[in-house]
């Protein structure tokens, strides 16, 4: 018997499920409540079918009255059909309670007043309502219970209620009070099953909850509202070698360091309050004490449980899985450790890039003094020729030589920082024709055409003189440098948008794709560079690079193997005078 009422109710349960709108059967307790409220208003239905018949017997033909009163029984199925369609159970539980409280003092007039048989279905209507989870329909359907006792009392003082049909009182009262208990027993059975579908979904969800916990290598833990513990995993052992029942309360709190509580503290503050996710990392104390205590790093991520509903909150509290970060943060302290030997050995390099500078330049100006003495015969006819060729060699490349040691050391005062920046005022067409004579004796010596062109009407430039000279100095000398006997060099400066913008272009050898990208860093240059018979350190770009990015200004290159380079060099043309560094800018390199 007790295999045959399971199965029943098994199958009972599964109809109604089928019942159930889609919105609703995602959640257990959600389809739960569905399907008590279907089954009680099909319940309800029911039971006025089944009255039928044996009013019909007793009494006979319907009035009209009776007639409207039977079909308003009915109603509760049409309620249940608005649910299984629709999904919306709280706006059908108030409509529910209001019209079982109108149906009940409709019928009770209509067969007595104050002494029906029906009078008991009056305390059956907030009873059902109480099966919703609404407050609000059980507040609702009592008050129009309520209201349909006090309309029943007045209308039977007035004499307004109808006469009793044939039927003995005695007999109606029975079968009102019975009809009133089968319903209610029938509201009985419908919350223990609700009641029993809530509990496995509640069970099995916390036999989930608890297996996904266990099975997890990270520590899951559960906050009350004041920040407690009040579930831990076991992973506790695996982590902070603790047994879990050691972590409840504040044991967890006690073992964070002190130094990292207020982080701890202020995390599950804020994740409560806001009912956001957050992150924190902090330092945790493994098992033991004193001197063999050892802190590990982990990363606490934490979720409010907590839920809105119509303005007010619940105190779920906060679920947190706290992992262990220890091996990242290693190699976070080897990284930051790697970049600062990185950052101490460039530093070393420029120190010694300068100072070797600076005992290089003693020596090379006595080698380029006396190597011109000798050229000049200021004291007297070498006799050979070939000392005099000797003389100019070492005239030439002492010059050279000089020239990549000063590289090298504005280089160095650039990455240091040490090179400053003094702005004055001076005009833009007299430093590109300064720079232009300067470098037209070397221009015609390989037979190339070196042109100026700038646009009339250039403000003064407040910069620094020195170093702007160098930086038109170094890009001439490289364009002329990889232009071919023939070609020409071109000199131009004009004024766009804040800046003035000095060009100089050539129709040389050009730089290929893969290596403009390349150029600019210490010490690089361009692979087929060699292709003109020059050699070079690479520094000139670099040093170029860096005295503009000091003026706030940039560098950018455009070529084209074989066509020629073109290098643009922006400087802000209203910087404030006393200003010494600007933001820094790369340099942009790009193909014609």
């Amino acid at each position: 018997m007790r295999v045959v009422g399971s199965e029943t109710i098994r199958g009972l349960a599964t109809s109604l499920g089928s019942l159930v709108h889609h919105s609703a059967r995602g959640d257990a307790l959600t389809s739960a409540r569905h399907q008590s409220f279907i089954a009680s208003r099909l319940l309800c239905g029911g039971i006025a079918l089944c009255v039928f018949p044996i009013y019909l017997a007793l009494v006979g033909r319907p009035s009209l009255l009776g007639a409207i009163a039977f079909l308003w029984l009915l109603s509760p199925i049409a309620i249940a059909v608005l649910v299984s369609r629709t999904g919306r159970l709280a706006t059908a539980q108030l409509i529910s309670g209001v019209n079982f409280a109108g149906l009940v003092t409709y019928c009770a007039w209509a067969t007595g007043g104050l002494v029906s048989g029906l009078l008991p279905w009056l305390v059956v209507v907030p009873l059902e309502a109480a099966l919703a989870t609404d407050r609000r329909t059980v507040v609702w359907s009592a008050a129009a219970a309520g209201l349909g006792l006090c309309v029943l009392a007045v209308l039977t003082g007035l004499g307004l209620v109808p006469a009793l049909y044939a039927l003995s009182p005695a007999v109606f009262v029975f079968i009102g009070a019975a009809s009133a208990m089968a319903y209610a027993a029938g509201l009985v059975a419908i919350v223990q099953l609700v009641h029993a579908q809530s509990e496995g979904a509640v069970r099995a969800s916390e036999e989930r909850y608890q297996l996904l916990a266990e099975a997890t290598n990270d520590l899951v833990t559960r906050h009350d509202d004041k920040g407690r513990v009040v579930f831990a995993s076991a992973a506790a052992q695996r982590l902070l070698g603790e047994p879990t029942r050691r972590l409840l309360g504040d044991g967890l709190f006690e073992r964070v360091h002190v130094s990292d509580r207020p982080a701890y503290l202020t995390t599950l503050s804020r994740c409560r309050a806001n009912s956001e996710s957050l992150s924190v990392e902090f330092r945790v104390r493994r098992a033991g004490s004193g001197e063999a205590a050892t802190y590990t790093w982990v990363e606490m991520q934490c979720r409010s449980t907590q839920r809105a509903d119509r303005g007010k909150r619940d105190h779920a509290g906060i679920v947190a899985i706290i992992r262990d970060i220890s091996g990242r943060k290693a190699r976070e302290t080897e990284l930051l450790k790697a970049r600062d030997i990185a950052e101490g050995a460039n530093q070393a390099k420029t120190q010694f890039l300068a100072r070797m500078s600076h005992e290089l330049r003693t020596p090379l100006n006595a080698v380029i003094g006396f190597s011109e003495v000798l050229n000049r015969e200021l004291y007297g006819s070498l006799g050979e020729a070939r000392y005099r060729d000797y003389a100019r060699l070492i005239h030439e490349s002492g010059e050279h030589l000089l020239g990549v040691v000063n590289d090298i050391l504005d280089m160095s005062k650039i990455e240091a920082g040490k090179f400053q920046i003094v702005r004055e005022l001076f005009d833009v067409a007299s430093l590109i024709n300064s720079c232009c004579d300067l470098m037209r004796h070397t221009a015609e010596k390989s037979s190339i055409t070196l042109k100026v062109d700038v646009a009339p009407g250039i403000p003064k430039l407040a910069a620094d003189n020195r170093a702007c000279k160098q930086i038109l100095l170094n890009v001439i000398a490289n364009a002329i440098k990889f232009t071919k006997p023939g070609g020409w060099v071109r000199v131009s400066a004009h004024v766009e948008a804040r800046d003035v913008v000095f060009t100089v272009a050539d129709n040389g050898i050009g730089i290929a794709d893969q290596d403009l990208p390349k150029l600019g860093r210490p010490f690089v240059q361009a692979n087929n560079s060699s292709d003109s018979g020059q050699e070079g350190t690479g520094l000139g770009l670099s040093v170029v690079k860096g005295l503009a990015r000091l003026h706030g200004g940039s560098l950018e290159l455009r070529s084209k193997l074989g066509e020629g380079t073109t290098a643009t060099i922006a400087l802000p043309l209203n910087a404030p005078v006393e200003q010494v560094e600007a933001p820094s800018h790369p340099l942009k390199v790009s193909a014609a």
